[in-house]
């Protein structure tokens, strides 16, 4: 039996929420890990190209034409003897604008129809929510490609166009994690006391469904660097000569790849290492996120270690973690 001298002591250790991210990362999610490594490695070279690239991105007879891997020239050269090395990393530069650019307006666009949808309900979520049916009805690369050919190819026609895309489509989880949290006790007690709608959204429903949308963020990023590749690979995303890599695999490399084969193996490779990349660091940022997930951490950020000791007449000593 416990008496009433009992001692007590619970100690509770903080981490930063960065550093716990960035440890469960490399304990749990190896593989997230080296996504994450070449998600930098793209940033990193988007934002120091023109320090990294040997030559210009569309400097012409730099060497031989149609040349393989050499010293020199580590990637080969094209049919017009530019330097594939520099290009791929010119290349990640436009990936890197378009797929930030691209999500970062798709998550704008998502979550002020989601939240508004989700709050405001009735013929106003009726409606919208019709318009989204139409949007998504059409198949989106085709929808795209009818656009493009109005508007005219470039880098602000793209983002905008993947943005709105990939935005109204997302939209819909935003919406349902609004419904979700305004039927939550706090939510209602905000109603109920007569708080604006501006309050209420952006003091108990906006901060409560941010998992979410990193994690559509994030998972978005490297489908719109396929789509720009795609839509560039058919000649509806960025113009020639900006180094798009979907561009690269397209046009003369068709024609001269058979020639010099290296002329469409790097922008393909560089392409898919860095969708994979940012595809599967995206998906460890969402199990991690997520608490609804398994491994999810819940309170994100808390560590907390407990140690009791509890002291009875006999003098045992009962230690729990």
């Amino acid at each position: 039996m416990v008496n009433n001298t009992n001692n007590i002591t619970v100690e509770k250790k903080r981490r930063s929420g960065l550093v716990d991210f960035f440890i469960r990362m490399l304990k749990e999610k190896p593989l997230g890990t080296i996504g994450g490594l070449i998600t930098i490695i793209l940033l990193l070279t988007g934002i120091f190209a023109n320090f990294l690239a040997p030559y210009g991105y569309n400097e012409y007879s730099v060497g031989p034409r149609l040349l393989g891997p050499t010293a020199q020239f580590w990637m080969g050269t094209d049919n017009l003897g530019r330097d594939i090395f520099s290009r791929i990393i010119y290349g990640a530069r436009v990936s890197l604008i378009v797929g930030l650019g691209a999500s970062v307006l798709a998550t704008a666009v998502e979550t002020s129809l989601g939240l508004l949808c989700g709050y405001i309900g009735g013929t106003f979520d009726l409606v919208v929510q019709r318009f989204v049916d139409a949007i998504m009805c059409f198949p989106g690369l085709i929808l795209m490609m009818v656009i493009i050919s109005i508007t005219g190819p470039g880098m602000p026609q793209l983002i905008i166009i993947l943005g709105l895309q990939f935005g109204i489509g997302g939209s819909r989880l935003i919406r349902s994690a609004a419904m979700s949290i305004k039927q939550n006790m706090y939510a209602k007690a905000a109603i109920s006391t007569g708080a604006s709608t501006r309050s209420i959204i952006m003091r108990h429903i906006l901060p409560n469904i941010m998992a979410p949308i990193i994690i559509q963020f994030s998972m978005r990023v490297p489908a719109v660097i396929m789509t720009e590749a795609g839509l560039s690979f058919l000649g509806y995303g960025i113009p020639p000569p900006a180094p798009s890599w979907g561009a690269m695999l397209s046009g003369n490399a068709r024609t001269y790849m058979f020639l010099n084969p290296w002329i469409a193996v790097w922008p393909g490779l560089a392409l898919s290492v860095v969708v994979w990349g940012v595809n599967i660091f995206g998906d460890a940022v969402r199990d991690i996120l997520d608490p609804r997930l398994r491994g999810g951490v819940g309170r994100y950020g808390m560590k907390l270690n407990k140690k009791i000791k509890i002291k009875t007449k006999s003098d045992v000593i009962i230690q729990g973690d």
